[in-house]
């Protein structure tokens, strides 16, 4: 019998250098985590930046993962977010101000159907920890504690799986994704390619 494994949903967002290609190196690299299998993954979307607007746009997307469950969910969803972290370095992901660009970010956005509240270590803290005051403190929180107000969150999310409704939430993922579709800018999060696994490359796609 094999290990059991438990449904991961990981966010991915660069907008420094060539993001596409960051990216799609990036779930190359998810594809190769120990007993880890990349399920499927989103469009590639270009999205606005948040908070800080003077910086170029992102390209963001999700992928959905199966990944060992662990003895427990925290435990589990610990040991994978340490593994995001240091992807982020090996991508050169480097300490900058909250909001601002990034080379590569790797979101734990779900893990299975737990609801998730748990200390950091030092190998699980945000690379901007020591820039950041609130990031030094942040818990690790599933579903991520944003990801319900982000479009650039919920728009690949809900390509997805646009019917599930993560712990908590009280809604589904594709009526979160209207109901801050209808909030943010037009054009806030736009599908540009669609993913490739036979190539591990984003085609693009056509605006609608």
């Amino acid at each position: 019998m094999g290990e059991r494994t438990v449904r991961a949903y990981v966010g991915l967002g660069a907008n420094v250098g060539d993001p596409a290609r960051t990216i799609a190196e990036a779930v190359v690299a998810l594809e190769a985590i120990p007993g880890a299998h990349v399920r499927r993954v989103s469009r590639l979307y270009a999205t606005l930046p948040v908070g800080v607007t003077d910086q170029p746009e992102f390209r963001n997307a999700v992928v959905a993962l199966d990944v060992p469950a662990g003895p427990d969910p925290a435990t589990g969803a610990l040991a994978l977010l340490r593994t995001l972290k240091d992807l982020e370095r090996r991508f050169g992901r480097r300490k900058r101000a909250r909001w601002g660009p990034r080379e590569l970010d790797l979101d734990l956005l779900l893990f299975g159907g737990a609801r998730i509240a748990v200390e950091r270590g030092p190998n699980e803290a945000s690379i901007d920890a020591g820039r950041d005051a609130d990031r030094a403190t942040r818990l690790l929180e599933v579903p991520h504690r944003d990801a319900r107000d982000r479009l650039f969150v919920l728009a690949p999310l809900a390509d997805l799986a646009p019917r599930l409704v993560p712990p908590g939430w009280h809604e589904t993922v594709e009526t979160a994704r209207r109901r801050q579709a209808t909030r943010e800018a037009d054009g806030a999060a736009r599908p540009i390619a669609a993913w490739d696994p036979a190539a591990s490359a984003w085609r693009p796609v056509q605006p609608r």
